[in-house]
């Protein structure tokens, strides 16, 4: 009664600064994480709501689950990241969910876990079931490879059952029972799920036998401390990404489209591309777990994942295309192969300072005589500023231009938003970097020409660049 007496209180608060911002075109703004008296006209594109309709939102989401969804500081800042700051990376996640969610969630329902469970590969792997992680974990569920073995998923030189969809949540599932029995709270087996059922132990230890996430939190190491809060800012952003304006970007395939067939024998996907006119991408997205585009000899059949319109032509020619030889290439005839263009994206590099042939084929997956050929070249030559026409695998292509955009975005925000700083008596440079939330002291000195802190004298005029 009270848990619905509080929701109801927070509804009516939750309409009352939706409707103030409707009628004078205002809502809440936030600096940094931090709340602000300020108010801001809200953008069409971006929405920014009051906390209290935040609030009101994940008491919602949290009412329809076993998982405490708490909301706060933290977790609004994790939402923020969501559905501002990433707000096209988000649009992926959404539609890469038509494609995983429904085997996520029949999983989740046969171990009898809560179905919002699904929503922790978000925060593990973006829905990308290629990822890998800095420490080597691997998946959709970020598994490492001494994890995998406790849940049996097979790992060798061409097959890595950490990437299969299928396998690596009936992993998961089973992790996520297993460490739900330990702590009997979801909060504290989620924070195992990500450091460990040991580090949650010793934060326990730690703060005094306090068994709530956020008591114990201090005593986790830092990546763990941010894993809830990010769970929960997920959530919200999966059931809410309408209210912000953020419309999905397609998965060329969902899970309605796709359909598995068995393999029993050794099989390489080119001839499957071939004979299926199947496109080699496609066919790694969808088998993501076979590392080298060859399905070995296995103990048990295995699954293949094709589009449903390609399955029944699968079975008519499957002895043609088991039977059918990929050819192997040798370095000469690569060489004489140099320079194809087929199925790929069209760049141009500038050359900067210090690069080289190696340097660059290495950055666009390419070799040096496929530069020479793109560019008619005849000497391995280059000039600063030289361009250079690049023929790349698309996949790679489109990641390239988004970090050339993001870095450029980034540049001109920066250049757009400084202030002026006059130093004064007792200022040091960390004193200012701090009261400007600087990215790094050693760029604020660079910015400004500041060799050594002596140079920093009060009266100095500083160029501050501000973080959005």
């Amino acid at each position: 009664m009270i848990k619905k007496m509080y929701t109801f209180i927070l509804a009516v608060e939750a309409l009352a600064f939706l409707m103030l911002g409707f009628q004078t075109g205002y809502a809440g703004n936030r600096i940094n994480g931090a709340a602000t008296n300020q108010f801001v006209v809200a953008s069409d594109s971006m929405p920014i709501f009051p906390d209290l309709v935040y609030e009101y939102r994940v008491t919602e989401l949290n009412n329809r689950t076993p998982i405490e969804l708490s909301y706060n500081d933290v977790v609004r800042r994790y939402i923020d990241v969501y559905t501002i700051e990433r707000r096209e990376h988000l649009a992926k996640i959404i539609g890469r969910a038509e494609m995983y969610f429904p085997i996520f969630e029949e999983a989740l329902d046969r171990y009898g876990l809560p179905l919002e469970l699904k929503y922790l590969a978000i925060v593990e792997s973006a829905l990308e079931p290629t990822a890998v992680s800095s420490s080597g974990a691997v998946g959709l569920w970020q598994f490492k490879i001494n994890t995998s073995k406790m849940f049996d998923l097979h790992v060798d030189s061409y097959v890595d059952e950490r990437r299969d969809p299928y396998k690596s949540t009936e992993a998961a599932c089973s992790y996520l029972q297993y460490l739900y029995r330990i702590f009997n709270d979801w909060q504290l087996a989620l924070a195992a799920y990500n450091g460990g059922p040991g580090e949650v132990q010793k934060a326990i230890e730690r703060s005094g036998g306090k068994t709530s996430f956020w008591e114990i939190q201090p005593f986790l190491p830092d990546q763990t401390k941010g894993y809830v809060p990010a769970f929960i800012a997920v959530n919200y952003a999966m059931n809410f990404y309408k209210e912000h304006h953020i419309k999905a970007i397609p998965s060329p395939f969902i899970y309605m489209t796709v359909d598995t067939v068995q393999v029993s024998r050794k099989l390489d996907l080119k001839n499957v591309s071939r004979v299926l006119d199947i496109p080699m991408e496609d066919l790694r997205m969808l088998n993501p777990m076979y590392k080298l585009d060859h399905i070995p000899k296995m103990q048990e059949p295995v699954n293949l994942v094709l589009p449903k319109n390609k399955t029944l032509v699968f079975l008519r020619n499957g002895e043609a295309i088991m039977n059918g030889k990929a050819e192997v290439k040798n370095y000469h005839q690569l060489k004489a192969e140099a320079g194809e263009t087929n199925g790929r994206k069209k760049m141009i590099h500038v050359v900067e300072k210090g690069e080289y042939f190696h340097k660059i084929a290495i950055l666009y997956n390419c070799t040096i005589n496929d530069i020479l050929a793109w560019n008619n070249l005849s000497s391995n030559e280059l000039s600063v500023g030289q361009e250079l026409v690049i023929w790349i695998d698309k996949k790679l292509a489109n990641k390239i231009e988004d970090e050339r955009r993001k870095k450029s975005e980034q540049q001109n925000n920066k250049s757009d938003r400084f202030v002026y700083y006059t130093v004064q008596e007792g200022d040091t440079i960390w004193s200012i970097a701090s009261k400007f939330n600087c990215n790094s002291i050693s760029q604020l000195k660079k910015e400004n020409k500041i060799v050594d802190e002596t140079d920093l004298k009060p009266g100095t005029k500083l160029k501050i660049f501000l973080n959005k």
